[in-house]
């Protein structure tokens, strides 16, 4: 499911098209939907990078869910790289809709520093990264 299919849509407040695929924008989240066939990699993930620091801003820690609507690879060797260059993200989930993406989801989280990555449906993916993110803002306000 899309994330402009779900409940969440109507909490959308920016969204940008990018050749890679779309990036929608929440209060403490993004939920990316890559496009078939993209290859993600340092040499084009500044493109979406880029627009998530520009949101975010330097400081406040963010989630990110990619959401396998399409089929797509990502170098995960490179997944230190992509921590260093989106410094404040905090939480990172990954929905997969079928075998192929559910078996890449479960990859990505031996990659990953949260301590779950991998949703079975958006809904949950959501809820999960959202609330790891407003813990985490929480816990430093106090």
């Amino acid at each position: 499911m899309k994330i402009i299919e779900s409940d969440f849509s109507n909490q959308i407040i920016k969204s940008v098209e990018s050749r890679l695929g779309n990036i929608f924008f929440f209060k403490h989240l993004a939920v990316v939907e890559l496009n078939e066939g993209v290859h993600f990699d340092m040499s084009n993930a500044s493109l979406i990078i880029n627009e998530l620091n520009s949101y975010f801003g330097n400081s406040t820690p963010y989630g990110v869910v990619a959401n396998r609507i399409n089929s797509y690879s990502v170098n995960l060797i490179e997944t230190p790289l992509f921590r260093k260059k989106a410094k404040n993200l905090y939480a990172y989930g990954v929905v997969g809709h079928d075998l192929g993406s559910k078996m890449n989801a479960e990859m990505e989280n031996d990659f990953c520093i949260s301590e779950k990555v991998d949703y079975d449906t958006i809904n949950e993916a959501f809820n999960g990264v959202n609330n790891k993110i407003i813990k985490r803002s929480s816990f430093t306000l106090n």
